[in-house]
């Protein structure tokens, strides 16, 4: 028996058209056979010596390049160390003590109070030790002799000021690239604190004792040190070329203020 007009099932099972895709465009350099260019930015020469991320000099110049790698440029906060300028009595325990994070802290602060105020306490200690001096001042009237221990004091002051813009400009010229007041002012803080047991030690024992003139060679070489490894801080510079930076402020204290009294 046959049925006219039904559907049997659930609809009508016709097959339905897909709907219309748009072609996707494809770039000729990603096709097979073809290579794409990509640019990579220039590294900067390598000019100055740094800190890297170990604590260890990279050799290049200073800058941060990805996130794992920094590095600096002299006259930036160094990254191992705090960038907070020290207190006055930190900074000199920390030249005598442990001179190397010092400086590094301190290469982006000047210490002109701290620099100012030992050059002077220097200049008045030297009325008292050298000899022709110490004469004058024991052996005047009181406005004479408050007229060169004034003297004496500012004297030093720009004696310091001086020899640490000589070595600022030496090292700048072999190459570094430290600020004007941090360097200054340190080399002044060296050159006189590093003389002061010397300078104490004369007022009582003279000029003329073995042991003022032994210890006058021995804080000289200690000079020495401290002068070249803050150069070397301060303006990124290998030993030898911070060393010679520094030759000239060392002769000068040699010869101006060393050789007369151990002499």
């Amino acid at each position: 028996m046959r049925l006219r007009g039904m559907k049997i099932g659930g609809g009508d099972r016709r097959p339905q058209a897909e709907p219309a895709t748009q072609p996707v465009a494809v770039d000729p350099a990603d096709e097979r056979g073809h290579t794409r260019a990509f640019t990579v930015p220039e590294m900067p020469a390598a000019g100055y010596e740094g800190y890297g991320p170990n604590g260890g000099y990279d050799g290049y110049e200073g800058q941060e390049s990805d996130e794992h790698v920094a590095v600096y440029r002299a006259g930036q906060p160094h990254p191992q160390v705090g960038s907070e300028r020290l207190p006055w009595r930190e900074l000199l325990r920390g030249i005598l003590r442990h001179p190397t994070r010092t400086f590094a802290q301190m290469r982006t602060h000047q210490a002109w109070g701290p620099a100012v105020t030992v050059s002077a306490v220097y200049g008045l200690l030297a009325g008292f030790a050298f000899g022709g001096t110490s004469d004058d001042v024991l052996h005047s009237t009181f406005t004479v002799a408050l007229m060169i221990l004034f003297s004496s004091a500012v004297g030093f002051v720009l004696c310091g000021l001086m020899l640490g813009s000589v070595t600022h400009a030496l090292a700048r010229r072999l190459g570094g690239d430290g600020a004007f007041a941090p360097t200054v002012t340190l080399a002044m803080l060296i050159s006189w604190l590093t003389d002061v047991p010397r300078l104490v030690l004369a007022v009582f024992l003279g000029t003329g004792n073995g042991v003022v003139q032994l210890l006058g060679w021995a804080t000289w070489a200690l000079c020495a040190w401290l002068l070249a490894a803050m150069v070397r801080q301060l303006h990124d510079l290998p030993w030898g070329k911070a060393l010679t930076a520094g030759a000239l402020q060392l002769v000068m204290l040699l010869v101006l203020i060393k050789l007369p009294t151990l002499g």
